[in-house]
Order: C-alpha cells, then sequence, then structure tokens
C-alpha cells in the first residue's frame, strides 16, 4: 500500500493524467481555482489511496454503504458517467482522511469536495478500464501510459 501511495505522489502532479482527466471533465472544476487544478488532482489521489479509505475498492465500498453504488457502477462501466454532488460526496465519504488530504494540500476541505464532484467521475472511469477495478500492478501501467502520454 505504501508503494502504491508513493506512486500515486509521484504521478499525481502529472500533466498527461491531468489533462486527462480535465479533458473528460470538459476543464470545469467545482470549487477550485484553474491554478490549483493540479493540486486538487493530487488530494483526490492522496485521498482514495489513504489507509481509512484503501484505495478505488475501498472507496466503492463507501459508495455502496451510503447509498450511490449505482452512481459509482457508472463510473466503472463504457457508458455514461452518472454524476455526483458535493452534498452527496460529503454523506459518503471519510471524513477524516478528507480532512487530511485537504490540509496536506493546502485547500480547504469544502473545495476538495467540489473538485471531486468534477473530477472523481471521470478519475475513476480512467483508471478502471474495461469496466473493472484493476490490480495495483495494471493500475500502475495504466498511470504510466497516462503520466508519458501514451494511450492506456
Amino acid at each position: 500500500m505504501c508503494r502504491r501511495s508513493h506512486f500515486f505522489e509521484e504521478n499525481a502532479n502529472s500533466m498527461g493524467l491531468l489533462s486527462e482527466v480535465l479533458s473528460m471533465a470538459g476543464g470545469n472544476v467545482q470549487g477550485v481555482q484553474p491554478q490549483q487544478h493540479g493540486t486538487a488532482l493530487s488530494a483526490i489521489l492522496d485521498y482514495v489511496n489513504s489507509p481509512q479509505v484503501g484505495g478505488i475498492a475501498g472507496l466503492q465500498k463507501m459508495f455502496q454503504q451510503g447509498g450511490l453504488g449505482e452512481v459509482f457502477s457508472s463510473w466503472l462501466s463504457n457508458g455514461q458517467n452518472l454524476p455526483v454532488s458535493a452534498s452527496e460526496l460529503q454523506n459518503v465519504l471519510h471524513s477524516p482522511a478528507l480532512q487530511a488530504a485537504a490540509q496536506k494540500a493546502g485547500i480547504d476541505p469544502s473545495q476538495l469536495t467540489g473538485a471531486m464532484a468534477s473530477l472523481l467521475p471521470h478519475l475513476i472511469d480512467k483508471l478502471t478500464p474495461n469496466g473493472h477495478l484493476p490490480d495495483s500492478a495494471s493500475l500502475q501501467n495504466i498511470l504510466k501510459g497516462l503520466t508519458s502520454g501514451q494511450p492506456s
């Protein structure tokens, strides 16, 4: 887990991943200024990979337990991503982990939640090709492709 988290941290500010996700989101990120997009993406990855969340699989479980399993499943599928609001996220997300990720990034937790509402559907969609959760090694290969600008 530590190795994977370190990998995400090293690659979170990559313009390749950021531009891919921003493009999918239409360039619009709630709650943060354009110069904070990289910071927000890094904070989201820190949050998802925190021990309290447990990666994409842990996040999926949180959404299922919070009544938003269908929304999360849409992000995994090859179809249209269902939207999620910042207030829905606040009801589902692990608050201490969210606060820690926001503090590390130097942004307000409500800003991070807003950015997550914009970016998380597209980030999960991009990181889960073929509609299922990749294992750690596959996820690293996907991120390497994104960060180098190569197709995944």
